[in-house]
């Protein structure tokens, strides 16, 4: 009978449930991995609850290291980022995949493996959500002094655009706010960021901008509608290089 495991959709939730079933159906015997809020019910199965733990990640995380190498890693931590459901099924399939390779550090370049093909194209959307974020993040400074950013994407890119940010403004107190999955960023000057979730933010008080701010939110919308040529605006164009869902938090489209 196949065991699917449930997990929560973090990334420690995920590795934990992948952790589960390495050491039970490894060999032999089917497995999935269902996150919470999308299960869908199959016939003939058997549901297990995941009891999250770092430790189990931390294990995951060197196993993959270790026998996959570092680029398998890398891909996978992304694909474990994604919003699709069947991400945990996808790494674990690629985990199961590798054993059967004399070298399991060429693991990702065997993409006619079902596992590891839906591994490299969730990989493939993070990474260019999280591009995409980088170029077009806007922060905006608070009556706190505090510089700040509010996103929503549709994956977990937080920690792969945090290091951006970070290398660029170690001298400043910044945080960036992941509405969709209620989730932080917070850089305190000249220290690491770190990763909060599961807190009730007071979304008000990111509206409370100081002086300076708004006049230069003022200064940048002009410039912004000056240096416009009306005879050659292509909407068309705009939307292919900046997609409109992504403007939302954007001082230039702000209204």
């Amino acid at each position: 009978m196949k065991r699917v495991y449930i997990c929560r959709d973090t990334v420690t939730g995920l590795y934990s449930a992948v952790y589960d079933a390495w050491s039970e159906c490894r060999n032999d015997g089917e497995a999935g991995i269902a996150l919470k809020d999308h299960i869908v019910p199959e016939l003939f199965c058997e549901y297990v609850e995941t009891r999250e733990a770092e430790k189990k990640a931390l294990a995951v995380e060197k196993l993959i290291r270790s026998h996959l190498g570092e680029y398998a890693y890398g891909r996978l931590y992304y694909a474990s980022l994604s919003y699709e459901a069947d991400k945990g099924d996808a790494i674990f399939g690629t985990m199961r995949a590798a054993r059967k390779l004399t070298d399991s550090t060429r693991i990702m370049d065997h993409l006619t493996e079902p596992s590891v093909r839906r591994c490299f194209e969730l990989s493939r959307n993070v990474g260019n959500e999280a591009h995409f974020f980088k170029e077009f993040l806007r922060f905006r400074e608070l009556k706190s002094g505090v510089l700040f950013a509010k996103i929503e994407p549709k994956n977990q890119v937080l920690t792969c655009i945090a290091p951006h940010f970070a290398d660029r403004l170690p001298l400043e107190n910044w945080m960036i706010y992941d509405k969709t999955h209620g989730m932080f960023v917070v850089h305190e000057a000249r220290k690491k960021w770190v990763l909060v979730s599961d807190v009730c933010a007071d979304e008000s008080r990111f509206d409370e901008f100081s002086e300076s701010e708004e006049e230069i939110q003022k200064l940048w919308k002009g410039f912004f509608h000056t240096i416009s040529i009306e005879e050659r605006e292509s909407y068309a164009r705009q939307r292919q290089h900046l997609p409109i869902w992504y403007r939302k938090n954007m001082v230039e489209f702000d209204e």
